[in-house]
């Protein structure tokens, strides 16, 4: 499976063969959607607290006398059948919505959005953006030329630019282009990368990946 491979100037310079084992996996939706589950469940933090009947401010005194007047036995209005009791069973904020999955689940699962960009001709690569000027204006300039070339990128309205780590340079160029996201091979998960419509990678970072 072959990529375009691009310089900073938008032109292209030649193909890159993108590594059968991270692009050509095979196709699992359930997994994906597994993984992306577990990602945000356990991106998820308990923030939901309700009082029980020991937390309700108020009143202890006996409702009605305990017998004789024919309704049913209650100690105070701080039970949770009354209006402004306490909630039965709420939530105390201590709730654990983590999820597990193993490694090499959630690397498949990477590789299987990697691999449905690659089969959908969703991915080109840029040689080296080491000397690309840190401007918006030269980023704007760049993804305009690379649209020019590729109608896919074209109708795309959200843009992955994947480096191997962090780089200063594409880092202040691209942070102010909305819909536009800079992902880093370090930190990738499989919920921003199939959040993307198209994925631009250094050459670095398919080197690493090919690794």
């Amino acid at each position: 499976m072959k990529a375009q491979v691009y310089n900073i100037k938008a032109e292209k310079v030649s193909e890159a063969t993108l590594p059968k084992a991270v692009f050509g996996a095979k196709i699992s939706d359930q997994l994906v959607s597994q993984a992306i589950r577990v990602y945000l469940a356990n991106q998820r933090s308990a923030f939901a607290k309700a009082k029980n009947r020991a937390a309700v401010v108020g009143t202890t005194k006996k409702v009605w006398a305990q017998k004789g007047t024919g309704n049913a036995r209650h100690g105070s209005r701080k039970a949770p059948i009354f209006v402004g009791g306490g909630k039965a069973h709420g939530p105390d904020g201590q709730q654990n919505y983590t999820l597990k999955m193993n490694k090499k689940m959630k690397k498949q699962a990477i590789n299987i959005v990697f691999s449905k960009f690659a089969k959908d001709k969703r991915i080109i690569i840029v040689d080296d953006f080491t000397k690309l000027d840190p401007k918006t204006k030269t980023a704007l300039k760049l993804i305009a030329g690379l649209k020019a070339k590729d109608k896919v990128l074209s109708d795309s309205r959200k843009i992955g630019i994947i480096t191997q780590e962090t780089v200063s340079n594409v880092k202040r160029a691209f942070n102010n282009i909305q819909k536009i996201n800079l992902l880093s091979l370090k930190s990738l998960n499989v919920y921003d990368l199939s959040n993307q419509n198209f994925l631009i990678l250094n050459q670095k970072a398919l080197d690493q990946l090919a690794k």
